[in-house]
């Protein structure tokens, strides 16, 4: 998934060790999105490699790509966007595929049609009783 907009806050690096005794780091942002109605989004870039290879700082135009995770923790749910990337700048959608052309073929004619019976041409005033001409009944 994907999310452009503006990183607005770059919070405190976040240090520690596992359980396994490996050193870890995350770098939390917020980024507001640049819509008619902005939303303010929180995300993560784990390990120290990702944060070195995606440098932002506070008003950065950024392209974020991310995967969200859902985890419980004693009867709560807690959610994560983690990020593995972030681009400089909006980056655009990429172009649909072109549709290769079909070849043209002959497309039948259909039958011809009759023309209609003529129709009733009675007007207003001579269905209303008015003889006068007008479109007013009175």
């Amino acid at each position: 998934m994907e999310i452009s907009g503006k990183i607005i806050q770059v919070l405190p690096l976040q240090e520690g060790v596992g359980r396994n005794g490996n050193p870890w780091k995350v770098q939390a942002y917020v980024l507001e999105t640049q819509e008619q109605y902005p939303r303010k989004v929180h995300f993560e870039l784990f390990g120290e490699d990702r944060i070195k290879n995606n440098p932002c700082t506070v008003d950065d135009v950024v392209t974020v790509s991310f995967d969200i995770e859902s985890r419980e923790f004693n009867g709560r749910w807690y959610t994560s966007i983690r990020a593995w990337r972030v681009q400089q700048g909006v980056v655009e959608a990429a172009p649909a595929p072109a549709v290769a052309p079909v070849a043209a073929q002959p497309v039948a004619q259909p039958a011809p049609v009759a023309a209609p019976a003529q129709a009733n041409t009675a007007t207003f005033d001579s269905v209303a009783g008015n003889e006068e001409g007008t479109d007013l009944p009175f």
